[in-house]
């Protein structure tokens, strides 16, 4: 199954590129990758040509002007723009184990969306890894990780893999929830509830998000231990209480209305539920030509 993968980044080209060292490593290579950047200046436009060339990957760069924290607006550009029927969500700081897509897409049915597992590095160990550690699937293994600083943790069990991984999904009693750093679902289901909020910025923005799913009908898998990445650590100048306690509102009554649709996503406006989207009118294509410009001058 071909699948589009959605990355998004902003002004972390490193941490970029190797994470998609991470993807030309993956056993699975039918798929597009899409980079949803949210406003990053040259250096990251550069990092994805050069990223390119290199890797040989099928890559598309959606890029729009910075305004202040807009990963749900860059991400729903970059749903607009996926070529595949399935989406599969990460961030641009998360470097997949080899067989993170070819387990999304095993397990993929449809009426579903699979919430996958995470493992979080201590800055000092996100700068060690290197293009031969992710390659060589070193970046992913316990052991490895243990002896280069990560503290010990029962969740390094997210990356054991193997026969012993879905047992562990159908034991485990963490819920299943739409998470952005390792989540997917059918094209056609985001669609269906209109993408991301647009009204959010950082905390829950993309749990919000699975909410709807699941008020539409579609039922969260488990897939942690069968599916997982680990992340490279970084500081969050974006992170504001004050979003963040607005976001819990607009999550609460996403719940307690059962809501499906926001009118603030892909199609802003409750009038537009069934009008057909024209590309001809995405503002992305004039914000790219523009930065691109910029770039090579």
């Amino acid at each position: 199954m071909f699948v589009s993968v959605i990355l998004t980044t902003c002004d972390s080209p490193d941490w970029l590129a190797k994470v998609v060292c991470g993807y030309a490593s993956q056993t699975h290579r039918r798929f597009e990758l899409l980079i949803a950047d949210d406003g990053s200046a040259a250096e990251t436009a550069i990092c994805i040509d050069e990223l390119r060339r290199a890797t040989r990957l099928d890559m598309r760069h959606v890029w729009q002007p910075k305004r202040g924290f807009g990963k749900c607006r860059i991400l729903n550009r970059a749903i607009r723009n996926a070529a595949a029927d399935y989406l599969i969500f990460s961030d641009g700081d998360c470097i997949p184990r080899r067989d993170f897509l070819a387990q999304h897409v095993r397990i993929a049915r449809p009426g579903r969306f699979l919430s996958g597992g995470v493992v979080r590095l201590p800055r000092a160990l996100s700068e060690t890894i290197s293009w031969e550690d992710i390659v060589e699937g070193r970046a992913l293994r316990p052991r490895w990780l243990l002896a280069h600083g990560l503290p010990p943790s029962r969740k390094l069990r997210l990356l054991f893999g193997g026969p012993l991984a879905a047992v562990c999904d159908a034991l485990t009693t963490t819920r299943a929830t739409f998470n952005g750093h390792n989540s997917s679902a059918w094209k056609s289901d985001v669609e269906r509830v209109n993408g991301f909020d647009e009204r959010m910025g950082y905390g829950a923005l993309d749990r919000e998000l699975g909410e709807r799913l699941v008020n539409a009908g579609v039922k969260p898998r488990q897939i942690r231990h069968r599916a997982a990445c680990v992340h490279l650590d970084h500081s969050r100048a974006y992170r504001d209480s004050t979003i963040m306690a607005r976001n819990q509102i607009i999550r609460g009554e996403t719940r307690s209305r059962r809501l499906i649709w926001t009118p603030y996503g892909i199609r802003q406006g409750a009038e537009r539920l069934h009008v057909a989207d024209d590309d001809s009118t995405d503002p992305h294509q004039a914000d790219l030509a523009e930065f691109r410009s910029r770039v090579a001058a």
